[in-house]
């Protein structure tokens, strides 16, 4: 039991497992710090992995896949955009709305092109990621106890990488750039900001199309880098649990990445566990799923009351009002 739980193999599947959900817990931590409600990370998520993985299976290239499904995140954060900030919309519904548009649409275009019942062909590996060993790691494995551990950092695809990049790049530009700081004005006092003579309308839509573009990569790795194909509903809840770890993390980058990687290190634990016997009782598969999604009830459940969120989020910015 202790084997599996803190072996390094589960720690290296750790990492992997929380990468889609870093990406998106960014995508909401950008949009809502600017004020806009994205509960449609897990829409874009879904139309990215779909995107990914239809152009990767077509043009047999990830980066072209990555780049088709940059375009279509950034697509529905626009029309989320669209609703949120010229037509002053209700964002949890349009939220809601871009998450069924994308479940749906995904599988009426998979069964259309590919025949396959909504999925795509798998995809071939040279149209995935390719994994990257780092040189200096093959002299640290034989270091007693800790040198496997050593070992986790490497054998990803660079968007594994990526994803730890942005998590500094983001928690350096919110809280250092001039850009960061406005941003984080428009999510508490946009008033203060228009006054200023900044545009509330641009800097949110900026914030969303860095959404887009982080759900986009979120997608990509899910469908072309981490499962090689894309299934209905692969997203899984991910896009929730990415809002459940942002709002336990209390918008903030740094604390956001340590709770995707809790959710992670569960999802890597239900894997290994699944047919393993403990005191010749084989735990059920269906429990050990689900562990990740009753961590998401605990930590909305616990926290939701004790966490602060941008104070103008969710509020339509008008200057009569």
């Amino acid at each position: 039991m202790l084997e599996i739980l803190f072996s390094p193999e589960t720690i290296s599947s750790t990492v992997r497992m929380a990468v889609p959900l870093i990406f998106a817990c960014l995508a909401g931590l950008w949009s809502e710090r600017s004020g806009i409600v994205d509960i449609g990370l897990e829409g874009k998520m879904l139309a990215a992995a779909f995107a990914s993985a239809a152009a990767a299976a077509y043009f047999g290239n990830a980066w072209i896949a990555l780049i088709v499904a940059i375009a279509v995140s950034v697509s529905f954060s626009l029309v989320h955009g669209y609703a949120a900030i010229n037509q002053r919309g209700n964002q949890v519904v349009s939220g809601v709305a871009i998450n069924m548009l994308a479940a749906g649409l995904a599988v009426v275009l998979g069964n259309e092109w590919f025949r396959e019942g909504g999925r795509t062909p798998q995809i071939p590996p040279e149209a995935q990621f390719a994994v990257f060993n780092l040189p200096f790691m093959s002299s640290l494995t034989g270091i007693p106890v800790v040198g496997p551990y050593l070992n986790v950092i490497s054998g990803h695809s660079i968007l594994v990488y990526l994803a730890f990049i942005f998590v500094a790049l983001s928690a350096w530009a919110l809280a250092k750039t001039r850009f960061g700081l406005r941003l984080r004005a428009v999510g508490e006092n946009p008033h203060a900001v228009d006054t200023a003579g900044i545009s509330v309308a641009r800097l949110r839509y900026q914030a969303v199309i860095i959404a887009g573009i982080l759900c986009g990569l979120a997608g990509t790795y899910l469908a072309v880098a981490l499962q090689g194909s894309f299934v209905r509903d692969m997203s899984a809840g991910r896009g929730f649990m990415a809002l459940a770890a942002l709002i336990f993390a209390n918008w903030r980058a740094w604390p956001s990445m340590w709770a995707c990687l809790l959710f992670g290190y569960l999802q890597a634990v239900g894997l290994r566990m699944q047919g393993v016997k403990i005191a010749d009782f084989e735990v059920p598969v269906q429990f050990i799923n689900m562990l990740p999604y009753v961590m998401t009830v605990v930590l909305l459940a616990g926290f939701i009351g004790k966490s602060i969120p941008p104070r103008a989020s969710g509020i339509p910015y008008s200057k009569d009002r």
